[in-house]
């Protein structure tokens, strides 16, 4: 029967399997190219199923699977999935679908080897998501940086040297503390199950510890204030599609991170650190708001809007620890909306912000620039384009009706229930994102035509139509019915609380 099979592995190997089946294609990119859209095609059914077959109402992990890897260490190959890592995980089988869409329309070079290292990254993606067992995560953790590195150093741009040393040394040295850490946490327990680390008995000073590891880790890769100045770098070197996956996927593994283990190890280190971590996450949204305003490349203030969102994602995480002293008046309805809010942030970024990448890199597979000041009246060229970026638009500066309304006004609202001047801060979220994005639309899209050749623009191939109208249905899905995705995370954000704050 399917639920018993081992579906959790079967979406972590078949990319990785197909991919290395791309590879071997490499004189055969037209074949290489629908091998590899069957592959993410049938990953993202399979996700669709694991939510069909999920039920929200159990706390326990479901799709689990369990084999003795280093038996003698007791590691193992063991796998497990709740209503956190679920959403994620169908975030990550959606989103591969139009980088292998639109790899031909932006890729000239080598398609069958960079459809490869996508596919590869998808599956060690998921593994993290799924991943039960420490090592395992760590295996997957720090294997993903490898394709996403080759990505960025063979397809990127001319800088590409320079941000793909960056971003791979700005991650895997935080990576390496989180190992540290690991490795700690086992001499204490004697197991990797990450589970079974959740409420260990562990010191003030040892929690302290252990939480600036994780932060170490967690936050450069989502990346928080100070430590995301690697972001934009890679952002405007990345190809199309190694930018998507970038914004879409890729930063959302800090905050998982975060999630699975920050909060359930080392609660009293959470509530003791709860100010710095709202005061970055602050400091991202308003500082680097007003960065996003200054940007004349459109990768790089599409690249510091994600940074801005992302601090409400991370503010969301460590509001309830603000509400009130550990397990004492705590407000139940504020702590899981907070949470359950920068979830649910976290799935409309990833939609939203790919989407406007993939518009970035349709203008860019035209005119050949990023820059804004060479852009102007490409709605009188490119009309359905010129729809799309402005929906995008929208739902990126949160107005309702779009996803990217709902996880910013629960996270505010939340924030109402801590504290007024933190919630007036994150609301200016609002303010700023109409600014720079609006500012960016007016003057890519309307005015007058400033260059000739945008006059002579062809509008949407069928693949970036395509694409986008692909983006577009889960963005307005989300913003109109976000009710089956707060379904599958509330029981699941209410066991991860639960113990911390006695719900």
């Amino acid at each position: 029967m399917l639920s018993e099979a081992p579906l959790l592995s079967l979406l972590i190997w078949l990319p990785i399997v197909g991919g290395l089946l791309v590879l071997w294609m490499r004189d055969q990119e037209a074949a290489a190219e629908r091998i590899a859209l069957i592959i993410t095609v049938a990953g993202f059914l399979i996700s669709l199923y694991l939510w069909a077959g999920f039920d929200p109402n159990q706390t326990q992990l479901q799709w689990v699977e369990s084999v003795a890897w280093i038996e003698s260490l007791h590691i193992y190959y063991a796998l497990g999935i709740d209503g956190i890592a679920l959403p994620l995980i169908v975030l990550t089988t959606f989103m591969t679908i139009p980088v292998v869409i639109l790899t031909p329309s932006s890729v000239s070079q080598q398609q069958s080897f960079y459809l490869s290292a996508f596919l590869i990254m998808e599956g060690l993606m998921i593994g993290v998501f799924s991943a039960t067992d420490a090592v395992l995560f760590y295996v997957f953790w720090e294997a993903m940086l490898i394709p996403m590195f080759l990505i960025i150093g063979i397809w990127g741009g001319a800088n590409r040297i320079y941000a793909t040393i960056k971003f791979f040394l700005y991650t895997f040295l935080g990576s390496v503390l989180m190992l540290a850490v690991i490795i700690y946490l086992y001499w204490r327990s004697g197991e990797f199950s990450i589970w079974a680390w959740h409420g260990m008995h562990l010191s003030a000073k040892e929690q302290w510890w252990i939480f600036m590891a994780f932060w170490a880790a967690f936050a450069v890769k989502i990346p928080m204030w100070p430590v995301h100045t690697w972001l934009p770098d890679a952002h405007v070197e990345a190809p199309t599609g190694g930018s998507i996956i970038l914004a879409a996927i890729m930063l959302k593994l800090g905050a998982y991170g975060f999630l699975r283990f920050t909060l359930p190890i080392v609660p009293d280190a959470a509530v003791a650190l709860h100010g710095l971590m709202i005061g970055l996450s602050l400091a991202a949204i308003v500082y680097i708001g007003f960065v996003a305003l200054m940007q004349e490349d459109m990768k790089k203030l599409v690249a510091y809007s994600s940074i801005a969102h992302m601090g409400i994602v991370t503010l969301g995480i460590f509001l309830p620890f603000s509400m009130a002293t550990l397990g004492v008046g705590v407000d139940q309805e504020g702590v899981l909306l907070a949470v359950q809010g920068s979830i649910v942030q976290m799935i409309s970024h990833g939609l939203v912000s790919g989407a406007l990448f993939a518009c970035i890199g349709v203008l860019y597979d035209r005119m050949h620039t990023r820059q804004i000041s060479e852009y102007g009246g490409i709605a009188t060229s490119m009309p359905m384009f010129a729809a799309f970026l402005v929906f995008f638009a929208m739902a990126n500066i949160g107005l309702p009706g779009t996803s990217g309304f709902v996880g910013e006004f629960a996270v505010i609202l939340a924030a109402m229930h801590a504290n007024f001047w933190v919630a007036l801060l994150a609301a200016t979220t609002l303010v700023l994102a109409a600014s720079y994005t609006l500012w960016m639309v007016k003057r890519v899209a309307y005015g007058p035509v400033k260059r000739p050749a945008i006059a002579m623009l062809a509008d949407l191939s069928w693949r970036e139509g395509l694409v986008l109208t692909m983006l577009a249905i889960p963005v307005l899905i989300l913003g109109i019915w976000p009710a089956p995705l707060l379904q599958v995370t509330e029981p699941a954000v209410h066991t991860l609380l639960e113990p911390i704050f006695g719900l």
